[in-house]
Order: structure tokens, then sequence, then C-alpha cells
């Protein structure tokens, strides 16, 4: 948790100083490592809970701190994706240039990806490993629309 905090640091005084005018090309890689870094975060995390949901005796536990996880990095999604950060930059990233012409849509899948994890936290927490899979294939479906749409695998 602390390395995502710092990543998200990093992003917040990179996006501050790009706004500020100051050398833009390190800024901007700063903002991209640390989405790319957010997303590596969230990644894990869901993988760890699909580990768990499918062995016989899931740990809540973990699957508790990989909700939390999860719900930090769909909270600060929508903040990764400053402008000029994008293939127009001329720096690796496997966000499309599609995320900024379709603004709505992308916006759109950002606040589900929020509403749905704030539900999988929120079913983790009942222990109901029921509730738990299905919001979580719920979720899942989620963050595949959006890499279908708007990344390059």
């Amino acid at each position: 948790m602390n390395r995502m905090l710092v990543a998200i640091g990093v992003a917040l005084v990179a996006i501050g100083s790009a706004l500020a005018g100051e050398s833009a090309s390190p800024s901007v890689q700063d903002v991209i490592d640390a989405r790319q870094s957010g997303f590596k975060k969230m990644g894990a995390a869901m993988k760890a809970v699909s580990e768990q949901l499918k062995s016989g005796t899931p740990d809540l536990a973990k699957i508790t701190a990989a909700a939390q996880a999860i719900s930090i990095g769909a909270r600060e999604q929508p903040n990764w994706f400053p402008a000029g950060t994008g293939p127009e930059s001329g720096l690796q990233t496997d966000a499309l240039a599609h995320i900024w012409k379709d603004t709505a849509k992308f916006s759109a899948l950002s606040g589900q990806l929020g509403t749905e994890a704030t539900g999988f936290t929120a079913a983790v927490s009942t222990g109901d490993l029921t509730a738990i899979r299905t919001q979580f294939k719920v979720l899942s479906e989620v963050c595949s629309t959006c890499h279908k749409s708007f990344r390059a695998d």
C-alpha cells in the first residue's frame, strides 16, 4: 500500500509539474510510470482474488487486502490520464489515443470501475463467498471492457 501511495504522489507531482510548464518529457514519463505502476498493482490484486476464489479455502484476509488495493486504484485511476500522456508523447504506453478522443466513454467506464470496486469491497466485507464471486465477476467485466476499448495489448 505504501508503494501505491508513493506512485500516486509521483503522479500528482508530475501532473503539477506539467501544468506549471516545467520540463514536459520527464514529468510525462513520471505520469506514465505511475499509471503503469498503479495498474500493475490493481492487476496483481485482481489475480490474488482470482487465485483465492479458485482455491478450496479462500483466505478472506487476502481477498480483503486485494479489494482495498483495487478500490484505491479505482479511485485514483481517473487521474492517471492527463492530456499529453498518451501515444502522442512518443513514450512507451499501452494507453490508446482513443482514451482522449472518447472521453465520455472512458469517463463512464472509470466511474463504473469505481462503483463496482466499491461494490466488491462491500461484498467482501460480508464474507459471503457467493456474493464475493458474483461481484468479482462484474468488476472483472468492467476491467475487460475498458482494456478492449482503451488498451493496446
